[in-house]
């Protein structure tokens, strides 16, 4: 990942501290390999304002931990013994909606990745994500906003652009207007609604007539408002939303 897009996770982090300064949010990790576990156990507890606590090692035991628990955020593996992440994320939401879950796994394939969307898991990373990563997608996820990993994002990006809405063999994910809209100002719709288009700072700055500089001024803010920590991510969740 860029410098740029490092120093925004550490932005965001901060503001989250800023605006979160006293609430801890509880997770549960649901990972049926031990020592993944344990390493994911050891990092968040790293993390200030993070606290696991409990585990669980297939879908089954994740929901009844889920129930038992409660939990502010789940972290799930889709590749689980007796029922898959999926499943249980499907099943926890049914009976849990407001249960905040990030799929935290190394399938990258679109059927995994569009199925656990459909299922109403709210974040998606990949496992090679850094510690400081993994903590701003609990944060985010936890604080109501969706978090993709970027190379998911840009999978869900096409999709989106294609369609309109977001496919999978069972269902269709559609696209929902969000208040997001009303925190960003005329000119950085437009920004936004160029990068969904795919243009590079430079050629937003050329189509608009304004500095390069000033377009990452405008994505900074675009960015930090939205919840996300790259452009990607920002085109993803503005084509989910009806953003543009």
């Amino acid at each position: 990942m860029c410098a740029e897009s490092d120093e925004l996770i550490d932005l965001g982090i901060m503001d989250w501290e800023e605006n979160n300064s006293n609430q801890v949010i509880n997770v549960l990790i649901v990972e049926d390999h031990e020592i993944t576990r344990v390493g994911l156990k050891l990092t968040l507890s790293q993390m200030p304002l993070l606290k696991v606590i409990g585990e669980a090692e297939d879908g089954q035991s994740a929901i009844s931990r889920a129930l038992e628990l409660k939990p502010n955020v789940i972290l799930m593996d889709i590749g689980l013994p007796s029922m898959d992440g999926i499943e249980a994320t499907l099943t926890i939401k049914t009976q849990m909606p407001d249960m905040r879950i990030v799929m935290l796994t190394s399938h990258d394939n679109d059927r995994d990745i569009f199925a656990a969307l459909a299922a109403g898991a709210d974040g998606y990373c990949l496992k090679e994500v850094s510690g400081t990563q993994l903590s701003l997608a609990i944060r985010t996820v936890a604080d109501g906003a969706a978090w993709l990993d970027p190379a998911i994002a840009s999978r869900v990006l096409k999709a989106s652009a294609q369609t309109g809405q977001i496919h999978t063999s069972e269902n269709l994910i559609p696209i929902t207007q969000s208040s997001s809209i009303g925190r960003l100002s005329q000119r950085e719709m437009e920004v936004l609604a160029l990068v969904v288009e795919g243009l590079s700072n430079q050629e937003i700055a050329n189509r608009l007539g304004l500095s390069v500089e000033t377009i990452k001024t405008h994505m900074r803010h675009i960015m930090e408002k939205l919840a996300v920590s790259d452009r990607t991510q920002a085109a993803v969740k503005a084509m989910r939303q009806g953003l543009v």
